[in-house]
Parts: structure tokens; C-alpha cells; sequence
């Protein structure tokens, strides 16, 4: 009986990686895949890459071909990132060895930039890097988070949960974002409206009625007259304006781009009159989002808050949380210094002080960002029916005022005839 197995044992090439995160490669018999995955993860051992020498040939052709058929674009849309995220914790979980995973993902992946990281990915690690040091060499498609996650799963050997954490936490972040853009598309939509029809009254409509008040003669009145002479600018000095607003803008831009600028900017975001609130509640739910996601998955709460300061694109919260990283060493609580800043709500600061004398942070983190999303979708609404109103208003103002501006010489010459 045992002879007759024999006859059906497959030689294996593999690569797998122990629970220090070394990597080891060897030869192993087994019936087939499935049962040489079950003798190695019996080891102790997270198999990478299984190969049985029939196809590596035709895997090193896919890669060459996609290596040699894309472009040098870097930007990979969120939903491809869920999508890889999600389907490449379901291949691991199901037993399929990461490398294997990397291929499938690169020849169902659309995006031909996406398949040429991924075709990095796969080449380095087969080259021998770990998974989370081959994304690292891709800073622009995976951030530090989501490395950094990766390496925490690697170390644990739960590789397969982290990356289910990462899609959850990628879709709703991206979720937020959609929420947020929604909510200003139609204020910008309806600036865009009013700045138009004034270009348009400014460019065409006022100088023909600049025409009828000099043939009429007579002195206009004030409001009339600032409208003339603001046509009469954009009309004759319309290059010098656009430059000086393309100056205007690039000036600014670069001002924020700095670190003290940046500080500034962020500063005023969060005190502006009706969007103060929405920014504010967005950082802190992305704040306790990141950080809960980092701490679940294993990663040291020091190192963790150097990955939310990094990543939490607002400079007033990131300088908050470097702060707290000097008196938490020092061996203060993350609540107490979090508090001191005044940065976050006392609601944040005292969930966050329960979560650590009861040990389960990540878990109150999560209820602040499920609570703080709520807030957001429930602050988004109420904009919406605040804005529409105010800019109806400020469109009616604008205008109706250069409309009234233009008519109040004929309104007098009326009345003169009257």
C-alpha cells in the first residue's frame, strides 16, 4: 500500500517563511498541493510560493509581458486596491501560497500600471523579500499603513485577517471621502454658476448698457458706475487678472505645501463658520479609524502613532499626536496627553483612558470612528439643507445686484421723465 502512494507523490518545489519572518526554501513529496500545504503549515511554516516545475516557465512569460506592456504610472484607484485587498485575503485563507495569490491578481487586474507593481511585488519576492518589504518599495500604491499591517500579520502569521482588516478599513475610508466630496460638489457647482453668468454680465451684457448711459448722458449713479469700471478691468486688463489669480493660487498652493503653512491652513479649516465642525469630526474619525486598525493588527502603539501622525492628512491633529509620543515615553497615558492638546473632544480623550485601563483600545477606537462617521453622515445632511438656501441666497444677491445695478439709470431716467 505504501509503495502504491509512492507512485502517486509529486516532487515540490517551495518557499515558505517561519514565525521569525526567515525565509526558507526546500524540496518536499507530496500528493499534491493541498497536502503539501497541510505538511507545511503543520511545521509551523507560511508557505509563499509552491512550485511543481511544469509552471514556472509560462508565470516568468505573463511577468515579462506585463513588465514589458505598461507605462511608468504610479496612481491605483481605490476600488483596484479593495479589490486586490479582499480577493488576496480569501486566496491565503483558502491555503493558496502568497505568490501564487500575486499572480492571479496580476492577470485579473485591469489597470496596467497596477499589473506592473504587482509584477514587481511578485518578482521580489520570489527574489526573497517579505511581503510587506516588497510594498514598501511602492510608497505612491501602498502607504506605510498598509505595510506596516502586513508586516504585523507576517509576524503573527495571520496574514489572511490583516489583510481583511485592510479592505474594511480602505472601504470605509473610501466611503468617507465619497461623503465628503458629495457634500461639496454642489456649493462648488453653484460658485461655478454665479461666477459665470457675473463673467458673462461683466464681458457682455454691461458694455452694451455702457453704450446706451453715454449716448443718454447724465451722471450714473455710484453702483452703476463700480460695475463699469470692474467690466472695464476684466474687459481691457482680462490677461494681468487671470495671471495675477494663476499667481494668486500657485503662492498659496506653495504656502501650504510647507510646514508651517500647512499648519495654518489645516488651523483655519477647522474654525471656519460651517465647515469647521464636518473637517473636525472627518479627523478624528479618521484619526481613531488608523489608529484602531494599526493596534488590532498587532502593531506597538508607540509605532502605530508614528504611522497615524504620518498619515492622517491634517497638520493640527499629526502635531497633536507627535506631542503625545514624547510624554507617553516618558510614561504617561495616550489619554492624557491627547487631552492636554485640546485638539480632540473630551469624549475621544476619556473613551480612549477606558480603553486602556481595561485593555481593549482598539476596540473603543473602532466605537469612536463608527460614532464620528455617523456624526459626519449626520453633519453632511444637515449642510446640504443649510448650504442650499445660502447660496440661492448669495446667487440672488449677486446676480440681482449687478442686474439692479444696471437698470437703476433707467429707473431714474423714468422717474426724470415721469
Amino acid at each position: 500500500m505504501v509503495e502504491v502512494e509512492g507512485l502517486f507523490m509529486a516532487k515540490f518545489q517551495y518557499t515558505a517563511r517561519d514565525k521569525s519572518g526567515n525565509s526558507l526554501s526546500g524540496t518536499m513529496e507530496a500528493g499534491n498541493k493541498q497536502e503539501l500545504l497541510q505538511k507545511l503549515r503543520g511545521g509551523g511554516l507560511v508557505p509563499t510560493s509552491i512550485d511543481d516545475g511544469r509552471s514556472a516557465a509560462a508565470k516568468s512569460g505573463v511577468r515579462k509581458a506585463v513588465v514589458a506592456g505598461t507605462t511608468r504610472g504610479r496612481k491605483v484607484k481605490a476600488e483596484e486596491m479593495v479589490l486586490f485587498t479582499r480577493s488576496l485575503a480569501t486566496m491565503v485563507n483558502a491555503g493558496l501560497p502568497l505568490l501564487q495569490g500575486i499572480d492571479i491578481m496580476i492577470e485579473q487586474t485591469e489597470s496596467p500600471n497596477f499589473k506592473r507593481v504587482l509584477t514587481q511585488i511578485g518578482e521580489d519576492i520570489e527574489a526573497g523579500l517579505t511581503f510587506s518589504d516588497a510594498l514598501k518599495k511602492h510608497p505612491k500604491v501602498f502607504t506605510e499603513l498598509y505595510s506596516s499591517m502586513v508586516r504585523a500579520g507576517e509576524a503573527s502569521g495571520n496574514l489572511d485577517g490583516i489583510l481583511v482588516q485592510l479592505a474594511e478599513y480602505l472601504e470605509a475610508t473610501e466611503k468617507l471621502k465619497r461623503e465628503i466630496r458629495s457634500a461639496m460638489t454642489y456649493p462648488v457647482i453653484a460658485l461655478v454658476i454665479v461666477v459665470t453668468i457675473a463673467t458673462g454680465l461683466l464681458l457682455f451684457i454691461v458694455p452694451k448698457f455702457q453704450d446706451i448711459f453715454e449716448s443718454l448722458g447724465g451722471t450714473l449713479p455710484r453702483p452703476t458706475q463700480l460695475l463699469i469700471a470692474l467690466s472695464d478691468t476684466i474687459r481691457h486688463y482680462v490677461l494681468i487678472v487671470v495671471g495675477m489669480l494663476v499667481a494668486l493660487v500657485v503662492a498659496i498652493r506653495y504656502y501650504v505645501s510647507t510646514p508651517a503653512g500647512r499648519l495654518q491652513f489645516d488651523t483655519v479649516k477647522l474654525r471656519l463658520p460651517i465647515f469647521g465642525t464636518l473637517f473636525r469630526k472627518v479627523a478624528v474619525s479618521r484619526f481613531a479609524r488608523t489608529f484602531s486598525t494599526l493596534t488590532r493588527s498587532g502593531v506597538p502603539v508607540l509605532a502605530a502613532l508614528e504611522i497615524v501622525e504620518r498619515t492622517i492628512g491634517n497638520e493640527v491633529i499629526s502635531r497633536a499626536v507627535k506631542n503625545s509620543q514624547t510624554s507617553i515615553k516618558a510614561g504617561a497615558s495616550i489619554a492624557e496627553p491627547l487631552a492636554k492638546s485640546g485638539v480632540f473632544p473630551l469624549m475621544v480623550t476619556r473613551m480612549i483612558d477606558v480603553g486602556e485601563r481595561t485593555g481593549s483600545l482598539d476596540e473603543l477606537l473602532a466605537k469612536i470612528s463608527e460614532f464620528y462617521d455617523q456624526q459626519v453622515e449626520a453633519a453632511i445632511a444637515s449642510l446640504t439643507s443649510l448650504i442650499e438656501p445660502l447660496l440661492i441666497l448669495f446667487l440672488g444677491v449677486v446676480v440681482g445686484g449687478m442686474v439692479l445695478a444696471l437698470f437703476m439709470p433707467i429707473f431714474k431716467l423714468s422717474t426724470l421723465v415721469g
